[in-house]
This record gives C-alpha cells, structure tokens and sequence, in this order.
C-alpha cells in the first residue's frame, strides 16, 4: 500500500472503533433504554442533539489527526527505523509481550493527567482544551471531542511508547483498543462500578465515570484517565466525589 492507502486504512481502523464503542453505548443507554435509566444517569439532564452533532465532529477531526501518526512514525521507513517498533513476537518473548501492557498504562495515565493539568492553565486552556469541555454534559461521542491542537497532544503517547519501549503492532491495536472502551466509559454519563466501589483497596485508585464526569461539569480537579493514583497523590480529587459516587450508584427511582 502506499501511504494514502495506509492512512485510509488506519483511520477507518481508529474511527471504526470509535463509532462502533462510542455507537452502541449511544444506541444502548440513550436511545433504548433511556428511560428505564434515566433515573440513575449521574448528571440527570441529557445533552442536547446539537451537543452530539458537535462531539461527533470534533472527533472526526480527531480520528483524521491520530491517523496521521502511524503513517509518519510506523509506516514510514525513513522514521520507523528509528523507533523500538519490532515484528517478531519471538524476539522478546511472549512473557515480555504482555507484561508490557501495565507498563504501557502507566506511561499513558501518567503523560494524561500532566499534559491535562497542563492544559487547565489559564493561559492554555482556551486553545487547546476548551473544546472538550464544551461538553460540560458529556455523551459516548465526546471521547475523542478535541481541539486539533489537544488532538495532536494526545496522539503524542503513541510517539512516546515507539521512542522508549520496545513494542509491537499488536501492542497498539490491543492497547488502543482497551483506550476506547475505557475512554467512552468515562464519558457514558452513567456508573457502570458497583456501590462501594471507590471505597475498596483496588476501587479506591481506579477512575470512574462518576469521576471524569465531575471534572466536565466543574472543570476543576479529577485529572486522571485510568487510574486515580496521580489525583490522590498530588489531592486533585474533589473533596465531593465519594458523595457523588455514592448517589449514582445508590439513586433510586
């Protein structure tokens, strides 16, 4: 293929995962069973249709962003033979193989919650992540609802991860993959954990959906993608949020 070819192909592989996650999620919770769980969305009032319009075209400006990466930093081979991108799955073994997903996750919530307190500055905030928060109530579509500026920044982990881990293809389309679902979770505006779920030794640094919806609704503290433990060691979580959890999870009609 050539480099059209490829970059055709990787965002009908990026953007396929976000319509087909993001589109079912819609599909499930705010079309099929809106109104049997209505009661127990987090914030109660839903966007409006125009609030889905814009996140869905934001994110297609996004999907056309993220990608553009792999072709410059994969596909190409002037760049590529730079990188740590291997082929064979043998040559590092398949223990290294998985065991070098947690470090993967690590790397990317830590590069997600500085590079997002980063953009809270008041003097970044306007350009590059003001779009996003214009869904202060955010739907599934909101996941990859970015500024091109912000869409850019956050593809950066994928450079990140080619310049200091040895990785594989396959690396990037199960990570990314668990990314997605993960990242609608955190925008569906419904708790899927269990009661008690923070308060439990492993709950208590795992993000939330009730979590990443606070911190659209108020803008301030809740940085965290994946894991709370950035939030807790510098006391970014909001001092509400265990109360939140608890009425999302515990709400009835």
């Amino acid at each position: 293929m050539n480099m059209l070819e490829r970059y055709l192909h990787t965002i009908t592989l990026i953007g396929g995962r976000y319509f087909i996650v993001a589109g079912l999620c819609f599909l499930i919770f705010y079309i099929l069973l809106k109104g049997v769980l209505a009661n127990k969305k987090i914030q109660q009032r839903f966007p409006k249709t125009n609030d889905y319009l814009r996140e869905i075209g934001y994110s297609t400006l996004t999907i056309s962003i993220f990608g553009a990466v792999p072709v410059i930093f994969i596909y190409n081979e002037n760049v590529a033979k730079y990188t740590t991108l291997y082929t064979d799955i043998n040559k590092y073994g398949s223990i290294y193989f998985w065991a070098v997903f947690p470090i993967m996750l690590f790397m990317h919530d830590t590069y997600f919650y500085w590079m997002h307190r980063i953009m809270h500055h008041k003097r970044l905030f306007k350009l590059f992540h003001l779009v996003h928060h214009q869904s202060t109530n955010p739907s599934p579509w909101a996941a990859y609802s970015f500024h091109p500026l912000e869409a850019i920044i956050e593809a950066g982990i994928l450079v990140v991860f080619l310049f200091t881990l040895p990785i594989h293809r396959l690396h990037f389309f199960i990570f990314f993959m668990f990314m997605i679902l993960y990242n609608v979770y955190g925008h569906l505006g419904w708790e899927l954990y269990p009661k008690n779920f923070n308060k439990t030794k492993i709950g208590k640094w795992i993000n939330t959906s009730t979590n990443h919806n606070q911190h659209h609704q108020y803008f301030t503290g809740n940085y965290g993608l994946y894991t709370l433990v950035w939030d807790r060691l510098f006391n970014t979580i909001r001092a509400d949020y265990d109360e939140r959890f608890v009425d999302a999870t515990t709400r009835s009609k």
